[in-house]
């Protein structure tokens, strides 16, 4: 009996050591890199076999005043706060408070279609109902506090865009709708269910309900990248993205609550199946994460400026967390970095050429309104001192960048 006890004993420490065995400077001068060329700022965690094996953290948490974000420094992490939602919604499940088959007529049959709407389409993303902050005058009052009352008024005055279960289309108010019924379950505020549920349970010091961010608090503010500053962005006000998009954590954190969602500490294993049973690649709360042959779950999120992302790779037990407060290089490419350096793909660090220097007038000739058959909206093109500016209608603005003679680019959204 010793002897197999001792050969899986060396096999599972060898497995470990296996795991973290991956190139620790590379990654390092991955992030070394964007940081001395302003190409990003944040946080970075990874996670084998349930423990923290790199974190790493670039830029500021505060421009203005010289903070610098570290490993403990809290992001906004927009719609990752979905899984946080989901798991919630299930967890009331696994209580017989609910199923996956109830209507939301149930609690809010004023909403269209609400007779025919179950939870699941709710959290798959089946119910047709228009996401708010798609609209036009969304930017308008994002900034402004919105009453629960008010943020149903709204969704109720959108009506939806396709019959329930007809098809997947992403939106917002299908999981602010789910926080309302979990407050409506629970007698709780959302932020009291959070903490009563998920932090306190599973320690999670740094996640937390948003509020007004405080840089005081290792709170991270978010940026724009305007020519070589980091202009301050617009702050959503955190009454309105609800269980949609209002959670504040760290990378770390976030892989403490993903590992133990899938350690089965959250929910059933019933209701852990049921979250990553996928139709249309959509789980509950979470998608698919491909990476060549290996298959993550996880989520993205954006808000203000904001970008974060999670994913778990259960054949791997590896899950890593990346949450930026300014973003240049796009965050997909960033974790394709990570990624392929972790699991020791072939990659080559990015060379970040400088932007062309263009003066103030030789952008004279792209001004103008431009519009086009194919797309749905017009195009503003302005300028600010030797910046070119591009707005697409209902839109925030963004800079483009110069990069070759007539070309221009905004790396973000990835488009040229």
């Amino acid at each position: 009996m010793k002897k197999p006890n001792l050969l899986v004993l060396f096999l599972f420490i060898s497995i470990g050591l296996f795991a973290q065995n991956f190139d620790r400077a590379k990654l390092d001068s991955l992030f070394a890199r964007i940081d001395s060329n302003q190409k990003g700022m944040g946080s970075v965690s990874i996670f084998s076999e349930g423990k923290e094996v790199y974190k790493n953290s670039i830029g500021f948490a505060d421009v203005a005043v010289g903070i610098k974000a570290n490993s403990n420094t809290k992001y906004r992490i927009g719609s990752i706060t979905k899984t946080f939602t989901a798991a919630i919604i299930m967890q009331l499940i696994d209580e017989k408070k609910l199923n996956l088959e109830s209507r939301l007529s149930e609690f809010y049959p004023e909403i269209q279609n609400a007779e025919e709407i179950t939870i699941e389409y709710l959290l798959r993303h089946r119910s047709g109902i228009y996401n708010f902050t798609n609209a036009p005058e969304y930017l308008s009052w994002m900034v402004k506090p919105k009453t629960r009352e008010e943020l149903v008024q709204i969704i109720t005055d959108d009506g939806s865009v396709f019959s329930p279960n007809e098809k997947m289309e992403y939106s917002n108010s299908n999981f602010v709708l789910l926080s309302l019924i979990a407050e409506k379950i629970d007698e709780k505020d959302f932020a009291e269910i959070l903490r009563d549920r998920i932090t306190i349970p599973l320690k999670l010091a740094n996640t937390y309900y948003g509020g007004k961010i405080n840089s005081a608090q290792n709170e991270a503010y978010s940026y724009t990248k305007f020519g070589k500053m980091w202009e301050l962005a617009t702050e959503t006000d955190m009454s309105i993205p609800m269980g949609a998009g209002a959670i504040a954590s760290t990378p770390t954190d976030l892989n403490l609550f993903y590992n133990a969602l899938f350690d089965g500490k959250v929910v059933t294993p019933e209701s852990l199946m049921a979250m990553q049973y996928t139709v249309d690649n959509f789980g509950l709360g979470m998608f698919k994460i491909p990476f060549y042959e290996k298959q993550g779950l996880g989520h993205n999120g954006g808000i203000d400026g904001f970008q974060s992302n999670v994913g778990y790779f259960p054949a791997d037990k590896f899950s890593v967390a990346y949450t930026t407060n300014g973003v240049v290089m796009p965050m997909n490419d960033i974790l394709i970095g990570v990624l392929s350096i972790y699991f020791g793909r072939e990659y080559e660090l990015p060379e970040f050429k400088p932007a062309l220097e263009l003066k103030s007038e030789d952008l004279d000739q792209y001004l103008g309104v431009y519009s086009s058959a194919s797309l749905p909206m017009k195009i503003t093109i302005t300028k600010q001192s030797n910046i070119l500016v591009c707005q697409a209608t209902g839109q925030p603005s963004f800079q483009l960048e110069a990069y070759e003679e007539h070309k221009f680019k905004f790396d973000q959204a990835m488009l040229k």
